[in-house]
């Protein structure tokens, strides 16, 4: 597993405060075998620019990932919003949450 910083390459964004929380999804995903690219953002907001290229959603720039792991409590957007937002964004659908 890599975690990455250029989002093109990206096949997992996970969004989590917790650094805690963010190595036990690390360790989680590593024991079962999955050694996909991950995305770290650590903010609601951060994801949505991540995804969108803006906080309002507009313009969909990011090819990928192709899995979404998504925290609910998080600073500023909580999850339950960030959430609300890429489901209803047309070009979102192929995100798996």
């Amino acid at each position: 597993m890599m975690v990455i910083m250029n989002e093109k390459e990206a096949d997992i964004l996970l969004v989590e405060d917790n650094r805690g929380d963010e190595e036990l999804a690390k360790i989680s995903l590593k024991k079962h075998n999955i050694t996909n690219k991950i995305k770290i953002a650590r903010a609601g907001i951060e994801a949505l620019e991540y995804l969108f290229g803006s906080v309002d959603g507009e313009t969909l720039k990011c090819v990928g990932p192709l899995v979404v792991l998504l925290d609910i409590k998080l600073p500023r957007i909580n999850g339950l919003e960030v959430l609300r937002r890429i489901k209803s964004h047309p070009e979102a659908k192929k995100y798996l949450l």
